[in-house]
């Protein structure tokens, strides 16, 4: 779909709506990790440097359609005047009504002016026409930079294009532009891992990715699903019953399609779902009548990272098992070291799969890390994305 840019705009003068995703993790008034807020920087910074007023709208938390102190957007506002040191910014008390518009009218060239957050009201997620209308009275030309609300179809991700000219922000089109890029054109081999605990969840991205890889592991605990489709009995371990005849039709597919399906050849069995549980490892002709799967194998961790090592293209979503236990983590961290390891492009999405090699040190290593947990997965399933389908060129344009 073709998209206009930032440089597509000359921004003397105007005011920029930005639709930014500042919906970061806090303690308190302390924020824990501003990767979302470093993630925006380059294009607030271009924008400001053409000359332009810079108006970011964001929605922290789900404060469920009210005003909520926990919830509030100024500590962040706050955070980001210490990340632009040279720049005033400022706080706007909310994101719509007089004291929104008067704020905007006071904003000079140069100057940011940070709204409230956009769930205080419920209009927001309504997609409510005369809210979007409120909200695009404030700006020129509205800016699309939160590719990890792309997947809604909000006020401030798709009303507001109705009202002003629409443009990507940089975090946006790179998102769409590598991701989009692996999926339509990847070098080969191409190998994609997916993980987590349910096929249902992950239906749709199994099924669009199963004709363009060459490889597809699968791990975490959807695995067992496929597992009991083969007629493994997986004991006290999650699967999804109900879910056993598509994994039985997504293993008929990968062999009609020539993509290599490969699963578990070996699990991690503990007695129960706790960090310091009993564990063993057993392979799948000697698996135990009790306890659980938690983690793949060392021999199906050696197994997947030969297949990743040989990989050009790698797109991962989803851990091999409970990573969040350090007990369990072995197989989540032996693939990230893999993927690390990668000549070409590799490609993470998905908050666990994200916080997974973060924790393994590895997020450096990476080619991209995508900002956007639903959107990158709803990406991959093949859909399309309101916030994105709100960038195209309006007729007469």
């Amino acid at each position: 779909m073709r998209r206009q840019s930032l440089a597509d705009v000359d921004w003397a003068g105007k005011t920029a709506l930005v639709r930014v995703d500042f919906n970061v993790p806090m303690e308190g008034d302390s924020i824990t990790d501003d990767t979302r807020i470093r993630a925006a920087l380059p294009t607030v910074e271009y924008l400001l440097g053409q000359g332009a007023k810079v108006i970011l709208m964001s929605h922290l938390g789900r404060p469920k359609g009210e005003p909520n102190a926990k919830y509030s957007l100024r500590p962040v506002a706050d955070h980001l005047q210490k990340l632009l040191p040279d720049r005033v910014v400022r706080f706007a008390e909310d994101c719509v009504g007089a004291g929104a518009e008067a704020a905007a009218r006071a904003l000079e060239p140069g100057q940011v002016l940070l709204l409230e957050n956009l769930r205080f009201h419920p209009e927001e997620e309504r997609n409510d026409a005369g809210f979007a209308q409120q909200l695009a009275a404030l700006g020129d030309v509205y800016v699309n930079d939160a590719f990890g609300t792309a997947h809604r179809a909000h006020a401030s991700t798709a009303g507001v294009a109705a009202h002003l000219p629409a443009v990507a922000g940089f975090l946006m089109e790179k998102e769409l532009r590598v991701m989009g890029d692996a999926l339509a054109n990847p070098t080969r081999p191409f190998v994609a891992i997916i993980g987590g605990a349910k096929v249902s969840d992950k239906m749709g991205v199994l099924k669009n990715l199963l004709p363009k890889v060459d490889t597809l592991l699968i791990g975490g605990g959807m695995a067992n699903t496929f597992l009991a489709a083969q007629g493994y009995a997986l004991a006290d371990s999650l699967v999804e019953q109900d879910t056993i005849d598509l994994a039985k039709g997504l293993l008929e597919q990968a062999t009609r399609s020539g993509c290599r399906l490969l699963l578990p050849v070996d699990l991690v069995f503990a007695d129960r779902f706790a960090p310091d549980a009993p564990h063993q490892v057993c392979r799948l002709n000697q698996l135990p009548d009790h306890g659980m799967a938690l983690d793949i194998g060392p021999e199906t961790a050696a197994l997947y990272g030969g297949e990743i090592r040989r990989a050009h293209t790698v797109v991962w979503n989803g851990p091999m098992g409970v990573f969040e236990m350090p007990t369990f983590a072995a197989g989540t961290v032996a693939v990230a070291r893999a993927v690390a390891e990668v000549d070409g492009v590799t490609i993470v999405g998905g908050g666990d799969s994200v916080a997974a090699v973060e924790q393994a040190g590895l997020a450096d290593r990476m080619t991209h890390i995508s900002t956007g947990g639903g959107a990158s997965l709803e990406f991959l399933e093949g859909k399309r994305l309101p916030g994105v389908e709100a960038l195209a060129p309006k007729e007469g344009a």
